[in-house]
């Protein structure tokens, strides 16, 4: 199941020429992805007090299609591609929310750590079981 997550482009995530800075389309990404774990009950800063853990960008790839530019509105979106005993590989695509072009797409594999330390740990099970319910 693909999670889907509307963002509209402000001045700040542009360039001089008002097309979007090709970094933020990993804001971007971020961003849904967060949205994503909410969607399905997990709050980050909860999980956080909780189990002690959190989630860690350690690997992204994005390719770039065509250009955002100011006050586009976006559709990005986020889907498990494989869950891991310690990451997860999600791949997730920007697109222009009217007309559907592909903007920008990638992988993001992000690893579980113990806040404190930042040492590898395993994923709980229960962000498991959640992710293998979409």
């Amino acid at each position: 199941m693909t999670f889907r997550h509307p963002i509209r482009v402000y001045w700040e995530d542009t360039d001089a020429g008002g097309i979007v800075f090709y970094a933020n389309y990993l804001k971007f990404f971020e961003r849904a992805r967060t949205e994503w774990l909410r969607s399905l009950g997990i709050q980050q800063s909860e999980l956080r007090q909780r189990t002690g853990g959190v989630f860690v960008v350690s690997e992204t790839s994005v390719r770039y299609a065509k250009p955002a530019r100011l006050d586009d509105e976006l559709i990005v979106t986020a889907q498990l591609e494989r869950a891991g005993q310690a990451s997860l590989i999600i791949a997730q695509q920007a697109f222009e929310a009217a007309g559907g072009a592909l903007l920008a797409q990638g992988t993001i594999r992000i690893g579980w750590v113990d806040a404190t330390t930042l040492r590898p740990g395993r994923i709980p099970a229960e962000i498991l079981q959640a992710l293998q319910t979409t």
